[in-house]
């Protein structure tokens, strides 16, 4: 919630930022690019920090030197070390948001897992709704530094509550069951590049950078790397898994869709229908009611329905809304469009964020969370960049009919997903079929976790 706050709550005070340092547009998107780029090219790395060193330690840290790089930009004297500390606050930012699915993957068994999904997912929602409002209340009041103080005190208190909580044994913080795994440093270092080059490529689109032939090669030689490597960043328990594949997929899709057609309606609002910032914020408040309402929602759909179902009804509610709002005049069928958006993407949330960690063994949590916070990162600047294009060619709502289309040709990648029959195995062990389904199971084993005492059958 604080890292989702801190996005909000800045895009807001950018141009107050701009006035007040005398920064050209250019300098402040960096404020915004440089953390990106950061966050996009260390997650993975960083979640598998986590379980080899602990996630609660990796999320202390994380949320102390967010909280730090916070103070930092709000005594910053000018743009560039604004955007300096950004980067760091972004290095840190991809230490904690892995760390915290990987906490839960670890505190909770399997079929226990949609709850706390859920109320993560809910919490996001808040900050999304709140952040435009604090965020322009501050700014207004006390300048832009005011929106960075607001993450100091949140930051210091999360962050040391984690160093001194201890597990249900009640033991500090241990090594993380991947404790004896190598980490893998030049792959790490290849997917960094990749993945950072290929965030600012598509932040710079439609420009040509010299950062789309580097992503290229180095993903290239990423995955050469990885097939030859004995210890890989990416465990072949994870990446080999059809079920994650598709999750992710389905995450960068419905993030994509959701970003690019909140930008494009913020030009329909204001420029096309000729409404104020403050009313068109709120008429699109429904869409942060229902994600937020989605979550729980989306939890009770899992343990019925089961994930390949659940995504499959919520991406089409997606595009839906996004139809309803490319056509959209009157604020009744404006609020429509976005209640139907914040329903189903809030829904794809959550139950593909379930069909990820799930389906990841503990040892590989963090990896998992990683990719998922990944998914999460890229899919809205392809989905910025994608509108921006489209909205560049032709006419304004023509990116909320792309959008909706390529939220519904995502069907048919649910098929990955897990059904809902009544039995289904554990995480899957090394080697062993992906699939399977995503209801209530009884597991013969315990779960076993650095945070949780062992669960048996009779205590499901």
């Amino acid at each position: 919630m604080v890292v989702a706050l801190d996005g909000t709550v800045l895009t807001v005070a950018q141009p107050t930022l701009r006035h007040d340092l005398g920064a050209s547009f250019t300098q402040v998107q960096w404020t915004s690019t440089g953390y990106l780029v950061a966050v996009a090219g260390l997650l993975v790395f960083a979640g598998r920090l986590g379980d080899r060193y602990g996630h609660r330690r990796t999320f202390a840290l994380g949320m102390l030197g967010f909280g730090a790089a916070s103070a930092g930009i709000a005594l910053a004297p000018d743009v560039g070390w604004v955007i300096g500390l950004r980067v760091v606050q972004g290095v840190f930012g991809a230490l904690l948001q892995p760390a915290t699915l990987g906490m839960l993957r670890a505190a909770y068994p399997p079929e226990r897992l949609r709850t706390p999904i859920a109320v993560r997912t809910a919490s996001i929602g808040v900050a999304a709704a709140a952040g435009p409002v604090v965020g322009g209340a501050l700014a207004t009041e006390f300048g832009w530094r005011a929106v960075f103080l607001l993450n100091i005190v949140p930051a210091l208190v999360f962050g040391l509550l984690a160093l001194a909580t201890r597990d249900r044994r009640g033991r500090q913080d241990r090594p993380g069951p991947a404790a004896g795994v190598p980490l893998d440093l030049p792959g790490a270092l290849l997917l960094a590049v990749a993945l950072a080059c290929l965030v600012h490529t598509l932040v710079t689109l439609p420009g040509v950078t010299w950062s789309a032939p580097v992503a290229l090669l180095a993903g290239a030689a990423f995955v050469r790397h990885e097939r030859r490597t004995r210890s890989p960043l990416l465990p072949p328990e994870v990446v080999g898994s059809r079920a994650v594949g598709g999750a992710l997929g389905v995450l960068v899709i419905a993030s994509a869709a959701l970003n690019g057609g909140l930008l494009t309606c913020v030009y329909v609002l204001q420029d096309d229908l000729g409404l104020t910032p403050l009313r068109s914020a709120l008429l699109s408040l429904p869409l942060a009611v229902l994600l937020v309402a989605a979550a729980p929602t989306s939890a009770v759909l899992l343990r019925r329905s089961g994930a390949r179902a659940t995504v499959a009804a919520a991406m089409v509610v997606l595009a839906a809304g996004l139809l309803v709002l490319a056509r959209a005049s009157a604020p009744f069928t404006l609020c429509t469009g976005f209640a139907l958006v914040g329903a189903g993407f809030g829904a794809v949330m959550v139950a593909a964020t379930h069909v990820v960690v799930r389906q990841a063994p503990a040892e590989s949590a963090g990896v998992a969370g990683g990719l998922q916070q990944t998914a999460m990162n890229v899919g809205p600047v392809l989905g910025v960049a994608s509108a921006t294009v489209l909205m560049d060619l032709g006419a304004t709502r023509s990116p909320l009919v792309v959008l909706a289309f390529a939220a519904a040709a995502a069907l048919p990648v649910c098929r990955a997903l897990p059904g809902g029959s009544r039995t289904v195995p554990g995480p899957r062990a090394p080697g062993t079929p992906a699939g399977g389904s995503d209801a209530t199971h009884t597991d013969h084993g315990a779960e076993r976790g650095p945070y949780t005492r062992s669960l048996r059958d009779h205590e499901v």
